[in-house]
């Protein structure tokens, strides 16, 4: 009888085993045996182990994947770019867009190392000057960026930047426009007035206000030059005259063409300023010093110098200048165009969007909706005197971005909004090969046109046709040395 109910209770524990899913208490009876049988009852805490399946949703694997590559790559700019991807993902969950922030001077490599791995991104933001060379190599969908440009709308660009997007080769746009900065001349429109001359636009503009200035007002110069043979700033300058005077380093046919009339003609107006200039070798910060402090009437600047006129742009050796103009802004004009003999120009950068080969036809929406509305502002707004929007629509809002825009007048903004109409460079021009740009940047770099410039006007021992002379000789070996390699 008490061997069966041992037994009975150790099954019973037994199903209480099998069954239970949480700690219980277990009754469990012990016989002992000494001089008498007794039945000792007493309580045990038993822990089961309890296996539950839950079933979880896995994370979808089939979103699509497009790397949005850009050249804004400080810590705020790429905020502010994966914001944007964020709001574009939330309306189209299928995607997943990635922002991957690069440096402008690694772009040819890495991109060469992304084509090798078959791995080329979607969308890259670069410098006009690549796109031409990523053109030739094939590796641009420019059907793409004709579709992504009339879905923006194609008239709602500046004829400028969709100029100098088109590849001369097919005809088609082989970028999509960003945005970009201009450079130009700067100059005080109340002497201008009380001098009796026009805005300083074509040369004999120019060259009438350099000699009117001087002694107008508190001005002592009529403009400061750049003359400084060791530094980049007489190039930059001299690069806008020269092209107002379709003076370009190769002709059509890809020979040097540094001493051409054309050129000659644009070295020689260009030294002869120094006659109205601040003495001595100068480069941007004296010509920009020299016009804050009320001594030159004008300014090769870009549009970065916006918020110097207003706060005073800093010193070399500490503190801001003191600008004695009152509503110095107010009284500054902007030419935006330079017209020579044979042409016209302006100059700066433009930034483009480009869409590789093989990238989802979603890149074509990426593009449209980071240069749509507020979005599009909201790049722009990273450095507004940088960033010159080249949408005639966004015009209005890019000139509320900043408080310092509000120094300047509505004539002063439109001309730098509509200096994209002719903005050009030496080194964008689409017909020239990799080796002819290369060769272009070997002039720039080895400073050539700056020692030209200080030859002719401070040395005095060439002159514009032996300097030119000169340039053609430097260049031809430039260019032998860069065909040889």
């Amino acid at each position: 009888m008490k061997k069966f109910t041992l037994l009975l209770l150790s099954a019973l524990l037994g199903a209480a085993l099998l069954t239970a899913c949480t700690p219980e208490t277990v009754v469990e009876t012990v016989v002992v045996t000494e001089k008498e049988e007794v039945v000792v009852t007493q309580e045990v805490e038993v822990e089961k182990e309890v296996v539950v399946t839950v079933e979880v949703e896995a994370e979808p694997t089939d979103k699509t994947v497009i790397e949005f590559w850009t050249t804004d790559n400080e810590e705020d700019r790429v905020n502010t770019y994966e914001a944007i991807a964020a709001a574009f993902m939330a309306e189209h969950p299928e995607i997943d867009l990635r922002i991957v922030p690069i440096e402008e001077a690694g772009i040819a490599q890495r991109i060469a190392t992304a084509q090798a791995a078959n791995r080329l991104p979607d969308i890259v933001r670069m410098g006009i000057e690549r796109v031409s060379a990523f053109a030739a190599d094939g590796i641009l969908d420019q059907d793409a960026a004709v579709s992504t440009i009339q879905s923006i709308g194609e008239d709602d660009f500046r004829a400028g930047p969709l100029a100098m997007v088109t590849d001369p080769a097919t005809g088609k746009y082989a970028a999509v426009p960003f945005d970009g900065w201009i450079q130009a001349i700067w100059y005080r429109t109340d002497a201008f007035e009380t001098a009796g001359v026009g805005a300083p636009i074509s040369w004999d503009d120019i060259n009438a206000a350099c000699d009117a200035l001087p002694g107008t007002g508190n001005l002592l110069y009529g403009l400061t030059l750049g003359t400084d043979p060791g530094q980049n700033y007489p190039h930059q300058v001299f690069e806008q005259v020269a092209m107002s005077n379709n003076a370009w380093p190769f002709d059509a046919e890809g020979n040097v063409s540094m001493n051409t009339p054309e050129m000659v003609a644009a070295l020689d107006f260009y030294a002869g300023l120094q006659r109205c200039a601040l003495p001595g070798p100068q480069y941007w910060r004296g010509a920009r010093e020299a016009y804050e402090l009320d001594q030159s009437g004008m300014l090769f600047y870009s549009t970065y110098i916006m918020d110097d006129l207003v706060d005073g742009s800093g010193l070399e050796g500490g503190g801001n200048v003191e600008i004695p103009v009152e509503d110095l802004p107010g009284v500054t004009g902007f030419a935006a165009s330079m017209e020579g003999p044979n042409g016209a120009a302006s100059y700066g950068q433009l930034v483009t969007l480009g869409i590789l080969q093989g990238a989802d036809p979603m890149a074509q929406e990426v593009i449209k909706f980071f240069m749509t509305g507020q979005n599009y502002l909201d790049v722009l707004a990273l450095a507004p005197f940088g960033k010159v929007p080249v949408l005639e629509s966004a015009v209005e809002g890019w000139g509320s971005l900043s408080d310092y825009f509000a120094f300047y007048s509505a004539d002063t903004l439109a001309q730098i909004a509509n200096g994209f109409e002719t903005m050009q460079r030496w080194l964008f021009r689409p017909d020239y090969d990799a080796t002819q740009r290369a060769v272009i940047g070997d002039i720039e770099g080895r400073l050539l046109i700056p020692q030209a410039i200080s030859n002719i006007a401070l040395e005095g021992t060439m002159t514009a046709e032996t300097a030119a002379e000169w340039l053609q000789e430097q260049v031809e070996l430039l260019y032998a040395e860069r065909q040889s390699e």
